[in-house]
């Protein structure tokens, strides 16, 4: 059995702000990858493609408030950061 993936740890070297604003990227990245990781069975950010955060941003918040999705776009910014691509997304 492996170990569950820490994304506290993944992220530590892109978050910054209030520690509310660090909490609240940590919530909704888990959230993120437990998503994916049930529909694709991508267990760790590595092994994500721009396809999987698209369908996200797409499909799994599309009836959030306006706010609540930028948010989230805020978190797969960091993401998208701490992966080094150079991958865009738009709401």
């Amino acid at each position: 059995m492996s170990k569950p993936f820490d994304m506290e740890l993944f992220l530590a070297c892109v978050l910054t702000g209030s520690h509310a604003t660090r909490q609240r990227h940590l919530r909704q990245a888990t959230l993120i990858l437990v998503e994916i990781a049930d529909r694709w069975q991508r267990e760790t950010p590595w092994a994500w493609q721009r396809k999987h955060l698209v369908w996200f941003l797409e499909h799994r918040i599309d009836r959030h408030s306006r706010m609540t999705r930028y948010y989230y776009l805020l978190t797969v910014r960091l993401l998208v950061r701490r992966l080094q691509k150079t991958w865009v997304f738009n709401l």
